[in-house]
């Protein structure tokens, strides 16, 4: 609750809220695209259902769940099950549901005794290092203990901003000078958040695509040192991806899961697209739970990600 300036208290916005309006140019895309298509029918048919597939790719839920979804709806179709609008979004939602819960059934590695190391990965401009200090924000208000890791050496304005995101989280970071050896100050890094006891270690690392040998190879070396002084680590590797790139995104993050262990997505500029549906998609065809959505440029604008909220925000 916010105390206002007359006295009366003005409630903070819930997750689900803050969920509806990261997703407002999606919902309304979705919701109009598809009223549209039912608006001229008396029936929902096959014939109907084929024009709502051009919808749910525009949406960006990309070809593979969409022909899934579809699939499923036709044969509900056939059998009469579908009377109106409102019963197709509400078969839409259970579908859409049932491919998100299915990646989020993996579970977050838990940890005990030790730091949680947290490598987050991606390639440059889709604000894998502001995320990195969000999200050293979101364990702050949780009240644990953040070393952040300046292991993208090969940038020397990345090691800068990541120390302006910690002086506004109030977390430390542990760096070198640019053109160092990214395994030797994460050894650092690790062995200082042992002696502390710290909570989580968050390690930011170069920009790359998985095409880049060299980067990939010192990836590799990265996460053989994590797993040297802290055995486990790195507990999560989180893939950073800009919601606005949409499909061209996914393909991206297919390989760099392939390549690079990934195990969890922080989808970025939510609020920035039409296309949230790529969400859709990351589930169905990665299999990789989306972990936390970026719907905003402070520090508190990332949030948890829950499939439930996410799908009652599409079609709220």
């Amino acid at each position: 609750m916010i105390q206002t300036l007359f006295g009366s208290t003005e409630q903070k916005p819930s997750f689900l809220d803050r969920m509806k309006e990261a997703v407002t140019r999606t919902r309304e895309n979705l919701s109009e695209r598809i009223d549209s298509v039912v608006a001229f029918t008396k029936e929902i048919d096959r014939e109907t259902l084929d024009d709502l597939e051009a919808t749910l790719i525009g949406a960006d839920l990309g070809a593979t769940t969409t022909h899934e979804i579809l699939d499923h709806l036709r044969e509900k179709a056939d059998r009469k099950q579908i009377k109106d609008v409102e019963e197709l979004k509400c078969l839409l939602k259970e579908q859409i549901l049932a491919i998100l819960s299915k990646a989020d059934a993996q579970p977050v590695q838990k940890v005990e005794g030790v730091p949680e190391v947290i490598i987050v990965v991606g390639v440059n401009g889709t604000g894998k290092t502001t995320t990195i200090g969000k999200l050293a924000q979101v364990f702050r208000s949780q009240g644990k203990t953040v070393l952040l890791c300046a292991a993208d050496t090969f940038r020397a304005a990345a090691i800068e901003q990541l120390e302006i995101w910690g002086q506004r989280t109030g977390t430390e970071v542990i760096k070198t000078k640019a053109g160092g050896d990214p395994s030797a100050v994460l050894f650092d890094t690790l062995q200082s958040a042992k002696a502390r006891n710290a909570d989580y270690v968050i390690v930011d690392t170069a920009g790359r695509l998985h095409t880049k040998t060299n980067l990939m190879a010192e990836l590799e070396k990265m996460q053989r040192t994590a797993q040297r002084i802290i055995p486990g680590a790195p507990h999560e590797t989180l893939l950073v991806m800009d919601a606005t790139t949409g499909q061209n995104g996914l393909q991206q993050a297919r390989l760099f899961t392939q390549s690079a262990g990934v195990t969890g997505i922080v989808l970025t500029k939510l609020d920035g697209t039409a296309k949230g549906g790529v969400v859709v998609a990351i589930s169905r065809e990665l299999g990789v739970p989306v972990r936390y959505v970026g719907v905003g440029e402070k520090a508190g604008d990332l949030l948890p990600f829950d499939a439930k909220e996410f799908v009652d925000s599409l079609f709220a």
